[in-house]
């Protein structure tokens, strides 16, 4: 049995390792990466934890968590590591893993964000932070939180009431419509 966990987590580990390119089995547990963390308070798992458990082949337990989802490629962690890995690079490769995987993903608003946050972008070219925000706060059922701070950024003209369209608009509609068709062919 033990055997068996070993040689899972060492395909886990190399999995990891191919897509990031960082070398995770080097990863001493100094926890320099965690105290540069900006939102390492907020998370389930501290980056220096998500690489032991990457290290163990806790697959189920990294891919499911809220820390891969709520990690802001800040690269703040990859700086401080002395062994020189790229942990900003080991989270993005989770992310895709866990999506590859189907993974019930653990912060379910931050998929509601980045569908508000593109589909806004699709629409107008560029982002339009009314309009992508109500959409975010309608999709995940918090439409009176932050209410006061939207009225403040309103009031001090920091939100617009009509979004301005790119020039490119239509060439950031193609991207789009490339990806779609590429997701397709899949």
């Amino acid at each position: 049995m033990a055997r068996v966990l070993k040689l899972k987590s060492r395909k886990f580990s190399r999995e990891v390792e191919r897509l990031s390119g960082a070398k995770v089995s080097a990863c001493l547990q100094c926890h320099k990466c965690t105290t540069g963390c900006p939102i390492a308070a907020d998370t389930d798992w501290r980056s220096s934890q998500v690489m032991r458990l990457v290290q163990l082949g806790a697959d189920r337990t990294v891919l499911e968590s809220r820390a891969i989802w709520l990690c802001a490629s800040c690269e703040a962690c990859s700086t401080r590591c002395p062994m020189g890995i790229d942990v900003a690079a080991v989270m993005d490769a989770l992310r895709m893993m866990a999506v590859a995987r189907g993974a019930k993903i653990a912060a379910p608003r931050s998929t509601w964000f980045g569908r508000s946050f593109l589909g806004s972008v699709r629409r107008h070219g560029r982002v339009f932070e009314l309009g992508m925000l109500t959409s975010y706060k309608l999709r995940s059922g918090t439409v009176f939180d932050d209410l006061g701070i939207g009225a403040g950024m309103f009031l001090r003209g920091k939100l617009r009431l009509l979004p301005n369209r790119s020039r490119s608009a239509a060439q950031v509609r193609e991207v789009f419509r490339r990806a779609s068709d590429e997701e397709k062919r899949r």
